[in-house]
């Protein structure tokens, strides 16, 4: 089966990124994966754990994600080794190629917003520094935004957003977009919505005003955790939609998922 990740070297990502490697065939049996494959941070060997999901991408099969029990280091470089070619993945399997990886951390840029009505306030750090507090407006009750952590997936502007079937029709291109869910949860722009700070309208996007939302566009990074609470709804972000690793307690999230580590 082939492997691929979906960073490259060099490139530089948030904290709460985590390593996603996809297969064209999915493995059965993670266990010498789980033996020959090394992370470090800063060159030290790094504590963390894969999970294993069903993929994203339709060309693949399964997808694996790696993260610590925390988000890295801000200002780290990180290192995989994954030296796996012709090695055993489940009966009948082997993995066809060897590769590496080097990517880099930016700033600690991490996002909390708080969606109780009369409060809506998007509090915004860097490095640990409280730099910015944004009013915002978030899902309307009948369409909630999740709570929990999403991480940052890409960025837009504009993107065009088209209304769910069943739902009253929009079909708009929105400036300044930053995709948080695969199914389509934004911080964006939302210029016409006269109460942010007041009250939550949206179809579960997080809403700002154009200059905030063009400043967050510009300054976020990929990878940048971004946190709701009081959003009105009891579901959390699941940890198949986006980067949803987060919100997976640790002793979960490191027994494996789809395919349990070896013990």
């Amino acid at each position: 089966m082939q492997v691929s990740l979906a960073e490259g070297d060099g490139q530089a990502f948030g904290v709460a990124m985590p390593i996603i490697a996809f297969f064209s065939v999915a493995p059965t049996d993670a266990s010498v994966f789980d033996k020959v494959v090394t992370v470090t941070v800063n060159g030290v060997p790094a504590h963390g754990a894969w999970y294993w999901e069903r993929s994203s991408q339709p060309e693949d099969a399964l997808e694996a994600h790696y993260r610590l029990p925390a988000y890295w280091p801000a200002h780290a470089t990180i290192h995989v080794n994954m030296p796996i070619a012709g090695l055993w993945a489940g009966r009948g399997l082997v993995f066809a190629n060897n590769l590496t990886l080097t990517m880099r951390t930016g700033a600690a840029q991490i996002v909390k917003i708080n969606g109780k009505p009369g409060v809506d306030k998007m509090y915004v750090y860097q490095d640990g520094v409280h730099i910015r507090t944004f009013k915002i407006s978030l899902g309307a009750a009948k369409t909630p935004t999740y709570l929990g952590t999403a991480v940052v997936i890409s960025k837009a502007n504009p993107q065009l957003m088209v209304s769910s079937p069943g739902d009253a029709f929009y079909s708009i291109k929105v400036p300044w977009s930053v995709r948080v869910t695969y199914d389509g949860e934004f911080l964006h722009d939302a210029y016409w919505n006269g109460q942010l700070g007041q009250a939550n309208l949206s179809h579960g996007c997080t809403n700002m005003s154009p200059a905030d939302a063009e400043w967050y566009y510009k300054w976020s990074q990929i990878g940048d955790p971004v946190s709701w609470t009081n959003t009105g709804s009891t579901q959390v972000l699941p940890v198949w939609d986006g980067y949803g690793d987060w919100n997976l307690p640790w002793v979960i999230y490191a027994k494996g998922g789809l395919l349990p580590p070896t013990v």
